[in-house]
């Protein structure tokens, strides 16, 4: 029984982390219908810009986690200023395979810095984060991942909810015509998106480098993994997302802990073709309908 709350705990703390980093992901599709394969590069780069911060710079942990994110939305702009802005209204194959030449670019660009090696940040979680159940005992890295995982899905969820303009980002999602017809600046919509697509995996990649340290190829390949949740989920329902994120996390955790560590890693892409096969759209997907 302490195995098996163990594991869970360490899955709903995983799936908290998959369902952050899916956010990012559906919202550039939500606004924009590009899927992004540059993701696991965008986890990358943040979780890099903080070892830098932390370690080369030596900047207090609180002020380069801040810097962190700051410094990862604005570089969402200047993605999306530089490369997004000029295919708008192309055909979407051209914009999903430039996100196919972003991912290798700044992959290229990591390797050549930091090289393949596997690097660390410094010990800065309080001991005081571990939590003690009886018997079993909670590491304070996966405490840290659940709480922030929880903050971070609150704070997004009543952007989207209650703030100006994630309004409007709901709004360029469900009808870019109509919501152009009312005022809404669909450019700065989509800027918007990928600044916050950028801070969302920037904190995914933080904290999957707390947890297994920092490497440009790992990193890279977890963002795959952010496909199989939310195409579980639906691709353009960010409540599916977070529902995707923790089925995801349990199922790999279970799997590693009572089957094989070799077969964790691609129950992810058992449940992809699964869910493709019997319900295209996801749990919570909606089904487009072609009229001729």
């Amino acid at each position: 029984m302490s195995f098996f709350l163990h594991l869970l705990v360490n899955g709903l703390s995983l799936g908290f982390l998959y369902a952050l980093s899916a956010l990012g992901f559906v919202m550039i599709y939500k606004a924009s219908s590009v899927l992004n394969f540059a993701h696991g590069e965008l986890l990358a780069t943040g979780a890099f810009l903080f070892l830098v911060l932390t370690t080369w710079a030596e900047l207090p942990i609180a002020l380069a986690f801040v810097l962190t994110l700051a410094g990862s939305f604005l570089l969402g702009f200047v993605v999306e200023r530089l490369f997004l802005r000029p295919l708008i209204g192309e055909d979407l194959i051209q914009v999903i395979m430039l996100t196919v030449g972003m991912a290798a670019m700044f992959k290229g660009l990591l390797l050549f810095i930091f090289g393949g090696d596997i690097h660390q940040y410094p010990d800065f979680l309080p001991e005081a984060l571990m939590l003690q159940l009886g018997i079993i005992q909670i590491p304070s890295v996966y405490m840290a991942t659940f709480i922030i995982g929880i903050l971070f899905l609150l704070m997004f969820g009543f952007f989207f909810k209650y703030s100006s303009q994630g309004i409007y980002m709901r709004s360029v999602a469900d009808n870019q015509t109509a919501a152009m017809s009312l005022g809404v600046h669909v450019r700065r919509v989509f800027a918007l998106s990928w600044a916050i697509a950028f801070l969302v995996a920037a904190m995914s990649g933080i904290v999957l480098g707390i947890i297994n340290g920092i490497n440009v190829h790992e990193l890279s390949a977890i963002g795959l993994k952010v496909f199989p949740v939310v195409i579980l989920g639906g691709l353009d329902s960010i409540g599916g997302a977070i529902l995707g994120g923790v089925i995801i996390g349990l199922l790999e955790t279970f799997t590693g802990g009572y089957l094989s560590t070799s077969l964790r890693e691609i129950i992810p892409y058992i449940v992809l073709v699964f869910i493709l096969m019997v319900k295209p759209y996801g749990l919570f997907g909606l089904k487009e309908i072609e009229r001729v």
